[in-house]
């Protein structure tokens, strides 16, 4: 399964603590960005289908 999200709160720590994989890539700002507004997209629209 694949994920294009930002990970916080040692997330991938977590995922291995679990006996699982996960992969990370550390983004350039460009794509940082991208993905920020991506997720206040994601959390807006949750917000207002309340």
């Amino acid at each position: 399964m694949k994920y294009n999200k930002l990970i916080r709160d040692n997330i991938p720590e977590i995922i291995k603590n679990n006996g699982k994989e996960c992969t990370i890539e550390v983004l350039n700002n460009e794509k940082y960005i991208y993905y920020l507004e991506e997720k206040l997209k994601e959390e807006m629209a949750e917000y207002l289908r309340m």
